[in-house]
């Protein structure tokens, strides 16, 4: 493990130069959280770990200097699916749509990295009669209910150089690179498999850091995130590994970034892509920003306390779990809701806050449900009518 005083630690991976600068820490927050735990105590247990967030002036890159990745495991505990969602089901819908269209996806070979559960494969199978290999060590085989094309395959595994062989005319991947240490090399890894006489097209999804540097999306930084890019970042780091960027675009609301793109036919450095001043810049009031936002919360949770109201948070994810972590006192939070039925009855790790579903909501009776993430408001706001739930809604 690299220490946050190492000189080597601020070496950037993306484009080779020494040109890090911290702007940004916090400790003692939980290594996984996505993990499942089954009992409070379990919870309060999970491992924590330190974020040192630091910039590349050359090229935007923005890393956790203290990320260990020998902390790291992903298996069958392991849930973050976002699939159950209305609103999410949509955007993945369309995106799968467009890729299906634009591309010709039709009795193709689709290979998706690091797939979950499968639900974005079998959605590009479905639409146009591919064939699916999904790699995730986080795969649980489930019996197929009919309701999708049987093309879609799966290997409880991380994909890596001894998957080269597979044949792809798509390979995709979404939200895995941000915990990948090094992204160069492991994209590389991917060029390499795809040899010399391919023509697939190469589509990843990741967070925005721009979302959280900017609009201050401050819940979404985890420690499992290793890495965090921009458009400039993100187009460099794919061009580094020897592809040919084509397009880069924000997506869902401003929070993902996606980026299509072929293997290149020579050498390219991707350096005309996004706006490496105004990242800059974000970095340089991140931190000031940063601190108006959280004691804005901190003091919120502290008057609900002093006054006796109960809280609830909707969203057990990232965004959840790294509120709940960061505040000083969560004593008026009674629990958190998701409607991801594999994390109802669990705990949030860090702080052993019950997860349960939207209907407990009539018994816990809170004032105040605390919204993670605005992009979903609508959607929650739809379910509680339908459960008879007359609460207000705040997002954090």
């Amino acid at each position: 493990m690299t220490s946050r005083t190492d000189p080597q630690a601020r070496l950037c991976v993306v484009c080779g130069q020494t040109a890090l600068k911290v702007f940004w820490e916090a400790d003692n927050l939980p290594v996984r959280c996505n993990v499942l735990c089954k009992t409070r105590e379990e919870a309060l247990a999970a491992p924590k770990g330190d974020i040192t967030l630091a910039v590349c002036f050359t090229c935007g890159f923005v890393t956790n200097l203290a990320f260990d990745p020998a902390r790291m495991s992903y298996d069958q505990r392991y849930e973050n699916s976002l699939h159950h969602s209305r609103r999410f089901q949509s955007y993945a819908t369309a995106l799968a749509k467009r890729l299906v269209d634009m591309y010709d996806l039709h009795n193709k070979d689709i290979l998706e990295i690091a797939c979950g559960q499968g639900d974005f494969l079998r959605l590009l199978c479905d639409l146009g009669s591919n064939r699916g290999l999904g790699f995730d060590p986080s795969y649980r085989p489930v019996e197929s209910d009919g309701s999708h094309h049987d093309g879609a395959r799966f290997v409880r595994d991380c994909y890596g150089e001894k998957h080269g062989d597979v044949p792809a005319d798509l390979v995709c991947c979404r939200h895995a690179l941000e915990h990948i240490p090094d992204p160069v090399a492991f994209l590389s890894t991917v060029r390499k498999s795809l040899g010399d006489d391919s023509d697939a097209v190469v589509f990843f999804e990741v967070p925005d850091v721009m979302y959280t540097l900017r609009d201050l999306g401050i819940w979404d930084i985890i420690y499992e995130h290793c890495c965090y890019f921009s458009e400039v970042s993100l187009a460099r780091c794919f061009a580094r590994a020897g592809f040919s960027v084509h397009a880069v675009s924000s997506e869902y609301g401003g929070q993902f970034l996606t980026i299509e793109s072929r293997r290149a036919e020579g050498r390219e450095d991707g350096t005309t892509r996004g706006d490496l001043a105004g990242l800059l810049k974000a970095t340089e009031t991140f931190a000031f920003r940063f601190r108006e936002k959280f004691d804005l919360w901190a003091g919120r949770l502290s008057d609900a306390k002093q006054q006796g109201r109960r809280l609830a948070l909707w969203g057990s994810g990232s965004k959840g779990v790294t509120f709940l972590n960061m505040m000083p006192d969560v004593s008026a939070v009674a629990c958190v809701v998701d409607i991801n039925p594999r994390k109802q009855g669990m705990f949030v790790a860090g702080v052993g806050k019950p997860i349960v579903a939207p209907e407990a909501l009539r018994e816990v009776a809170p004032d105040t449900v605390i919204v993670m993430n605005a992009l979903y408001l609508d959607e929650i706001g739809g379910t509680l009518a339908e459960l008879g739930v007359d609460v207000k809604l705040d997002v954090a």
